[in-house]
C-alpha cells in the first residue's frame, strides 16, 4: 500500500483562462521557430437547453515556438528507457470500475492483462483477481440486484458473470461481434448490452438466453437505465438514443453545435471557429434521472496551416464538453473543459461532477471537478471578453501517484474518491493505494499515442480506440480530409495520407505529432516504438454475414477483371499503396478496405454516407472501378461483400 497521496488542488473561475492544460510541458518544434506555445484557454462555456444560449471557451493561444529537440515536459518519458510490448496493450477506451457491495467494494475491469479484479475497500486491500482468456479485453462493468457482477468481453464478443465473493466465473454467453456498453434494469433483472454493430441485447441477470435483440442506429457505445426507458449513446457522434419499452427509438438527442470568437488569425476569414459533437467516451446514469455524457467537439469550420500546426481556436480542434440529457428535453451542456481524452464522468456525493483524462502528459490535470452548471447563467462566447458566471469554478487535481493513465472513477459507500490507473497499475482510494496485481505492461509507443500536447490534442483524439473518429475536416488550400483508419497494420502501406505525400512513418510523425500537433520532437527510437504500437492495432472484425451467397457473388464482382476493384485493392491489406485519380479530385492514397464496414462515412469528402452510396454521383463513375453496368442487384452484392471485410 502507497503512503498517503500528495494532492494539489487548483481552482480556476470559469472564463478566466490558462495558459495550458499542461502548463509546464514546453511547445513542440513548428516552422520557423512558430507553434502553439501556450496551448489551451481554461475557461469553459455553458448552455442550458432550452434557455439562452451562452458558450465558449476562455483563454488565449500561445504563439512562441521552440525549435530543436524538445523533451516530453514531465512525463519522463526522455529519462525512461523505451519500452516494447511483446503483447501491446490495447488503446484506451475508459469506464472500467465500479463500486459494488453496497460501497464496500470495487470491481475493475483490467484490459491490459485480461482480468477482473476485486479490491475491500474496508481494508483496502485486494480481495479476488479472476484471470480471464487472453485477448478477452474486459470493458464495461456492473453490479446486478444478486450482487453478481458482470463484465463486457470486448475482444470476446462476450458477457461474463462473476461472483465477486468467491471469484468464480459463473457464465460466459456470446452476444455480438463488438458489445461496448453495458446497464443493470433492476425492475426487470436485465443486464443490458449496447454492441458496435447497433444491437441492443437484453439478458437475464441470473443467466440464460437473451429476452429481446433489438436493432437500434449502429456504433453503439454505452447503456443507460432511465425509468421505464433506456438511453443508448453512440460513440463517434455523441449521439443520444431514447429507446422506449418496446425497443424502439422515440427520440434522438445530440449536444448543439457550438461557435466561438476566434481572436487569432488563423482560422478562416471570418475568425468564427465553430464544433460540432463528435466521440462520447462515456455515457452514465445521471442524479435525478437521464444520462451524463463526456465527450469530445471536433471544429467543423475551416482549419488553417498557416503556422503549420492545428490551433488556433480558442482551444485548439478538438475540444472536451459534458452533457447532461433528461427524457423530457431539459439538460445543459459545458463546453471547453481543459483536458484531454476524457474517458470517464462521475457524479459526486457533493452534488458535484468530475472528468478524468487519460493523457499521458505529467503532471496531468487528472481530475477536473465542476459545479452542477443546471443553475447557471450562461458565459459570453467571445475568447477575448469570456464573463465568468458568478460561482462557477473548475477544479483541477494533481495526484502525485497518478501520473499515469487514468482509466476509470467512481466513489465509494463513505463517499471516498475512487480512481483506477494504468503504469502505475493502482486503484486509489482517498488517501491510499493498492497496487493491482500483474506484470507491468508498460508500452511507450502507447503512452505517446494517448499523449496529450500543448496544443490540447492527443493521436487518440482523431483515432479514438486506435481507430478514427469519422470527423471530415476542412484544411486551407487542401479542402476536406475525413481522418483515415490507421488500424489493421499501417507499416508496408506508405506512403501515409491521402494525397501519399508523406513517405514514411517518420515523416508522417514529424509533420502531424511534431508540427500540427504541437507534440514533442520525438527521439528516433520513440518514434520506433510508436510505430511498433500502432502497426499492431488490430482492425474491427466484420459482422458475420446474413447471406453467405451474396458475399460470394460480390466477392466474384471485386475480382472480376472488367470490374477493376482488385486492380488497385489487393494482397493481404487490400491495396497496391498506390496514389492514383479515380475520378473524386486529386490524386489519392489507395486505402485498405480491412474493415470498411465499420468506416463511414466514405471518401476523402466524406460524401459517401453509407457503402451503397460510394457508388453514386459522388464515387468517381468508371473512373472508381468500372461498375456503372452493374445491377442493383450486383451492387447490393458487392456491399455485402464489402461489408464481410
Amino acid at each position: 500500500m502507497h503512503d498517503k497521496l500528495s494532492t494539489l488542488t487548483v481552482i480556476v473561475a470559469l472564463g478566466a483562462g490558462c495558459s495550458s492544460p499542461f502548463p509546464d510541458t514546453p511547445a513542440g518544434p513548428s516552422p520557423s521557430g512558430s507553434g502553439l506555445g501556450g496551448g489551451f484557454g481554461g475557461g469553459a462555456g455553458f448552455v442550458q437547453t432550452g434557455g439562452a444560449p451562452g458558450v465558449g471557451i476562455g483563454g488565449s493561444i500561445g504563439t512562441a515556438g521552440t525549435t530543436g529537440p524538445t523533451p516530453i515536459g514531465m512525463s519522463g518519458l526522455y529519462n525512461e528507457a523505451v519500452v516494447v510490448s511483446a503483447s501491446p496493450p490495447p488503446p484506451l477506451s475508459g469506464g472500467t470500475l465500479t463500486v459494488i457491495s453496497h460501497g464496500r467494494k470495487a470491481a475493475m475491469s483490467d484490459p491490459d492483462r485480461d482480468q477482473v479484479v476485486v479490491v475491500d475497500l474496508d481494508t483496502v486491500t485486494i480481495a479476488a483477481k479472476v484471470a480471464l482468456q487472453k485477448g478477452d479485453e474486459p470493458g464495461r462493468i456492473v453490479e446486478d440486484g444478486a450482487g453478481h457482477v458482470h463484465v463486457v468481453l470486448r475482444g470476446a464478443g462476450a458477457v461474463m458473470t462473476i461472483d465477486p465473493s468467491t471469484g468464480l466465473v459463473l457464465e460466459r454467453r456470446s452476444v455480438c461481434t463488438h458489445p461496448r456498453g453495458l446497464a443493470y434494469d433492476a425492475a426487470k433483472n436485465t443486464v443490458h448490452v449496447a454492441c458496435a454493430g447497433g444491437q441492443l441485447i437484453s439478458l437475464p441477470a441470473d443467466g440464460g438466453a437473451p429476452t429481446r435483440q433489438v436493432v437500434l442506429d449502429d456504433d453503439l457505445r454505452d447503456v443507460v437505465v432511465d425509468g421505464d426507458h433506456l438511453m443508448v449513446s453512440r460513440f463517434r457522434s455523441a449521439q443520444l438514443l431514447v429507446v422506449d419499452a418496446d425497443g424502439d427509438i422515440t427520440a434522438r438527442w445530440s449536444p448543439p453545435p457550438l461557435t466561438a470568437t476566434n481572436p487569432t488569425p488563423t482560422t478562416s476569414s471570418s475568425g468564427v471557429a465553430t464544433f460540432g459533437p463528435a466521440v462520447a467516451w462515456r455515457t452514465t446514469a445521471a442524479p435525478g434521472g437521464g444520462a451524463l455524457m463526456v465527450f469530445q467537439e471536433d471544429q467543423t469550420s475551416e482549419v488553417a496551416l498557416s503556422t503549420g500546426a492545428y490551433g488556433g481556436r480558442c482551444g485548439g480542434i478538438v475540444r472536451t464538453a459534458v452533457s447532461m440529457h433528461r427524457a423530457d428535453g431539459t439538460g445543459w451542456t459545458l463546453v471547453g473543459l481543459p483536458t484531454v481524452l476524457p474517458v470517464d464522468v462521475v457524479s459526486t456525493p457533493q452534488g458535484q461532477f468530475e472528468v478524468v483524462s487519460a493523457s499521458t502528459s505529467s503532471p496531468t490535470p487528472a481530475i477536473i471537478g465542476f459545479t452542477n452548471p443546471s443553475t447557471l447563467a450562461p458565459v459570453d462566447a467571445s475568447c477575448q471578453t469570456n464573463m465568468p458566471s458568478p460561482g462557477v469554478t473548475i477544479t483541477r487535481t494533481l495526484a502525485g501517484t497518478t501520473e499515469g493513465q487514468v482509466m476509470a472513477i467512481a466513489y465509494d459507500g463513505l463517499g471516498r474518491r475512487l480512481v483506477q490507473t494504468r503504469e502505475p497499475y493502482l486503484l486509489v482510494v482517498g488517501n491510499q493505494a493498492v497496487t493491482l496485481p500483474g506484470e507491468s505492461m508498460k508500452d511507450t509507443g502507447h503512452e505517446l499515442f494517448h499523449l496529450g500536447t500543448v496544443g490540447g490534442v492527443a493521436c487518440a483524439s482523431c483515432h479514438p480506440e486506435g481507430h478514427e473518429d469519422g470527423h471530415v475536416w476542412t484544411f486551407t488550400g487542401l479542402g476536406p480530409r475525413r481522418t483515415q483508419s490507421i488500424s489493421g497494420g499501417i507499416l508496408g502501406t506508405e506512403p501515409f495520407h491521402w494525397s501519399g505525400e508523406m513517405t514514411s512513418f517518420d515523416m508522417l510523425e514529424h509533420e502531424v505529432f511534431d508540427k500540427r500537433m504541437s507534440g514533442p520532437q520525438l527521439m528516433p527510437e520513440h518514434v520506433q516504438a510508436l510505430a511498433q504500437w500502432i502497426d499492431k492495432i488490430p482492425e474491427m472484425k466484420p459482422e458475420p454475414a446474413l447471406d453467405a451467397a451474396a458475399v460470394d457473388r460480390g466477392r466474384a464482382i471485386f475480382q472480376d477483371p472488367t470490374v477493376g476493384c482488385a486492380t488497385c485493392h489487393a494482397g493481404a491489406k487490400m491495396t497496391n499503396n498506390a496514389t492514383v485519380t479515380v475520378g473524386t479530385g486529386d490524386a489519392f492514397q489507395v486505402p485498405s478496405l480491412l474493415g470498411v464496414a465499420w468506416r463511414a462515412p466514405y471518401l476523402h469528402s466524406g460524401c459517401a454516407l453509407t457503402l451503397e452510396d460510394r457508388f453514386g454521383g459522388c464515387g468517381g463513375g468508371d473512373l472508381h472501378g468500372h461498375t456503372s453496368q452493374l445491377t442493383p442487384g450486383d451492387r447490393a452484392d458487392l456491399v455485402s461483400y464489402l461489408q464481410s471485410l
